[in-house]
C-alpha cells in the first residue's frame, strides 16, 4: 500500500504519528505515556498498526518489545504540519504566519536573511504570493 498523506489521517492517528515523529522512535508504552490525551495500551498499538499498514511507521524488535519509528518523510510531514498551522492559527495567511515566526525573537544569520529576501522577491515577482480567494 502506498504511503498515505499525513493530512488525510484521522485526528487520533495524526496525533500518534506526530508525537512519534517528535520522539523519532518509541515503544508503544513510551508513546502512550507522552500523548496529551492518553489512550489505552491496546488503542495505541492499534493506531500504530494502522499507521504501519499505511506505510507511515515501521517497527523493529527491541529488548523491551517493538520499537516504532516514522518512515522518513521529513519534507512531507513538515509541509503538512505547517499548512495545518497556517490554516488553523493564521486564517490561511502565510504572510501572517511568517511575520509571527520572525517575531519570536531569534536573530537571523546573514545567510538566512538573504535567503528570506530572495524568496520574498521571487514570490512578489512571480505573483505566487497573491491571494487567490
Amino acid at each position: 500500500m502506498p504511503p498515505t498523506s499525513i493530512d488525510q489521517l484521522p485526528r487520533r492517528e495524526r496525533e500518534v504519528f506526530e508525537t512519534l515523529y517528535r520522539l523519532e522512535q518509541a515503544t508503544a508504552a513510551t508513546l502512550r505515556g507522552v500523548l496529551a490525551d492518553p489512550l489505552s495500551d491496546s488503542a495505541v498499538r492499534t493506531l500504530l498498526s494502522r499507521l504501519e499498514a499505511k506505510g507511515l511507521v515501521r517497527r523493529t524488535a527491541g529488548p523491551d518489545g517493538f520499537i516504532y519509528a516514522p518512515v522518513p518523510r521529513t519534507d512531507a510531514v513538515a509541509e503538512g504540519a505547517l499548512k495545518r498551522m497556517v490554516e488553523t492559527f493564521f486564517a490561511g495567511s502565510a504572510a501572517s504566519a511568517a511575520t509571527a515566526l520572525l517575531g519570536l525573537g531569534q536573530t537571523l544569520t546573514a545567510d538566512e536573511a538573504e535567503a528570506l529576501r530572495r524568496t520574498i522577491d521571487r514570490m512578489g515577482a512571480s505573483g505566487e504570493g497573491e491571494d487567490r480567494s
